[in-house]
């Protein structure tokens, strides 16, 4: 140990923390797991109640081997759908799940990751959207609660690796960043652009909102008071499925039902129903109108269902179009309508052949530029040892920041690859500045002085490049965010562990 010195040492032992970091997990070396992550569960589905989780790896299913996408999707499809519930055991790293069910569970899954480097959206494909507030500049703490309540909105539409963070421009503008892997732009602006203010109306008067105020519980996932009732064709090459699902209101908004039926008549024409019927409103535009029972006049009752209907060329077509209607329509009355009309100010769409492939050409263009680096110093210096050094270092460093970010979980998009690069570039710099620094020969000075003069330089030039990071951390719609942090975290990995060690192994060749 006396022998390398401490900067070695603690470089060595930096870089094997990295690698670690990089390829082991908590449960193995992930390049030798097999079966598949579970990315999403939709709450309040039978396999959230059943306890899959986000992040559980699934090895087997009814004792067959679940290796990898191929063979979880060959399972399903040959199993699913069933006319009678069968017995799922889905066994996880963590625990051995038991799921009843005629259908495929309501969870999305992936191919483990090879790395624990996570990618964000421009590697891994999806939709990026800039939203604001029509009409209303949002404070500090407005823009804080809205992107909390978008968050519980999206949520509930079981997607995954969803980045919702409030910002503010350099004029001092709130706004909402919002990005969904494998997610659409239409998807994205039909969750977002509608406010979903859900009111049901008998005649002017309000009976219930959608949210938590007024609406106790909703059905989900459940056959027994979630459902399509039926399908039929009504026109030439047009079908229709009608859906229809349980709510439960609070006692103050059954009350209000029940004051409000109170008072009308019953239909003369049709005695078993009331006057007036029940209007759903969906962002003020009439969605459905429910017939009320005579037996609900004047009662105080929590259980109201609720129908739609859904439509579509193919009785299939209309099925799923039913499905997915009556998913938003609850979503909406669990998680309430937005408290602004939003409108979306910018939306991209990110392709992730696009990002994969440029992410390989960057980080082969960036290991080329490094061992290109080290031609040019075997060239000026005529020293192999030290060519070697700038190339280890080169990418040692490469490898040390990637580490880190998979460490804190940092999503690497496209921007923070670029501040690596620059991380690099500005690492390689200052290991030139040492090199000639060691090698300027004056009477008055050891090679340890030298060393230190030329850390000085380099500690000079890292405290004004992390100032320059600082803004754009903070601002551009975080977008330049990823591009700042790797860029600040390279440097810092340079000045605390890789440049010392840089020193010290010129100081040795020199000796």
């Amino acid at each position: 140990m006396k022998k390398l010195g401490f900067k070695i040492w603690l470089y060595i032992i930096v870089l094997v923390l990295a690698i670690m970091s990089i390829f082991v997990s908590s449960s193995g070396i992930a390049f030798f797991q097999k079966g598949v992550l579970i990315t999403s569960v939709e709450q309040n589905s039978s396999a959230f109640d059943s306890g899959l989780r986000q992040g559980q790896i699934i090895t087997q299913i009814n004792n067959q081997k679940i290796e990898d996408m191929h063979s979880f999707s060959d399972y399903i499809q040959k199993t699913f759908p069933v006319e009678e519930e069968i017995k799922l055991i889905i066994k996880t790293k963590d625990a051995d799940i038991i799921l009843y069910t005629k259908y495929a569970p309501d969870i999305t899954v992936s191919a483990i990751p090879k790395t624990g480097i996570k990618t964000g959206l421009d590697l891994s494909g999806g939709a990026r959207a800039i939203i604001g507030a029509e009409g209303v500049e949002l404070t500090d703490q407005e823009a804080k609660d809205l992107a909390e309540i978008i968050a519980n909105r999206i949520n509930y539409y079981g997607l995954k690796d969803i980045q919702i963070a409030p910002f503010s421009d350099l004029s001092g503008n709130n706004y909402i960043r919002i990005e969904i892997a494998g997610a659409t732009p239409k998807d994205l602006s039909s969750m977002i652009e509608s406010q979903g203010k859900f009111e049901a109306k008998i005649g002017n008067e309000t009976v219930f909102i959608g949210g938590e105020r007024d609406i106790a519980s909703v059905c989900r996932n459940d056959a027994t008071c979630a459902y399509i009732q039926s399908c039929q064709q009504i026109s030439s090459g047009e079908y229709s499925c009608r859906f229809t699902f349980t709510i439960y209101l609070s006692e103050e908004a059954a009350q209000r039902h029940a004051d409000i039926t109170s008072k009308i008549p019953i239909n003369s024409t049709s005695p078993e129903y009331l006057s007036k019927p029940l209007d759903l409103y969906l962002d003020d535009k009439l969605v459905e109108t429910l017939l009320i029972s005579k037996d609900l006049k004047g009662e105080v009752t929590t259980r109201i269902a609720i129908s739609g209907s859904g439509s579509g060329p193919t009785e299939e077509e209309a099925y799923d179009a039913a499905q997915e209607d009556m998913h938003n329509l609850q979503t909406i009355l669990i998680t309430g309508s937005f408290p602004y009309k939003l409108k979306i100010l910018k939306l991209d769409v990110i392709s992730p052949n696009l990002g994969s492939n440029f992410t390989k050409a960057i980080f082969l263009a960036g290991f080329v530029a490094v061992f290109c680096v080290a031609l040019v110093v075997f060239f000026k210096y005529r020293k192999i040892k030290q060519s070697f050094a700038v190339l280890g270092i080169g990418i040692s460093e490469i490898i040390i920041t990637l580490g880190v970010a998979a460490f804190l979980d940092i999503n690497l998009d496209l921007s923070a690859i670029a501040g690596i690069l620059a991380a690099i570039g500005t690492g390689v710099n200052d290991q030139i500045v040492m090199l000639d620094e060691a090698k300027r020969r004056t009477s008055d000075s050891s090679i340890k002085s030298r060393i230190k003069n030329a850390f000085e330089i380099i500690m000079g030039a890292y405290l004004t490049l992390v100032a320059a990071m600082i803004p754009l951390y903070l601002v551009g719609g975080g977008l330049l965010k990823g591009f700042a942090s790797t860029t600040i975290i390279g440097l810092t990995i340079g000045i605390l562990v890789t440049r010392p060690a840089f020193g010290e192994m010129i100081k040795r060749m020199e000796e």
